[in-house]
């Protein structure tokens, strides 16, 4: 029972949505802020709306990389620094362990579906709105 309410806690925690603004665009992002909803991530998933992502947020600024492992969909990654601006992209495929690494420090990362960025016309450099501090 213990077990049962742990999950449901942990799944409700992930429930509410945050509304990011990176231009004209907004997207709804589930928040993975402790280190067990960052390990967690997007695992196990099976669809993902087209506005709907979930963003990662640490505590300090670094090299957080990230992999695929047990997610079955394609996401797209954009790391973001600590001033809310877009630090660069990847595409990640699923199921792998390949790492994805920002080329400077972030302090948060957003996954959405694959391709959603580039469809968005959404560039480094764009400042994200709405994050949290």
């Amino acid at each position: 029972m213990l077990l049962l309410l742990c999950t449901t806690a942990s799944a409700a925690a992930n429930d509410a949505r945050l509304p990011l603004r990176i231009g004209p665009h907004v997207f709804q992002a589930e928040l993975a802020a402790t280190p067990q909803q960052r390990a967690r991530g997007l695992m196990g998933r099976t669809h993902l709306p087209a506005d709907g992502g979930m963003l990662f947020v640490f505590e300090q600024p670094d090299r957080h990389c990230f992999w695929m492992r047990d997610t079955p969909l394609p996401l797209s990654i954009a790391f973001i620094d600590a001033s809310g601006r877009i630090a660069g992209f990847a595409d990640m495929q699923p199921r792998t362990d390949t790492l994805h690494c920002p080329a400077t420090d972030v302090r948060y990362a957003l996954e959405v579906r694959q391709g959603e960025f580039q469809r968005r016309g959404i560039t480094a450099r764009t400042q994200v709105g709405g994050l949290p501090r």
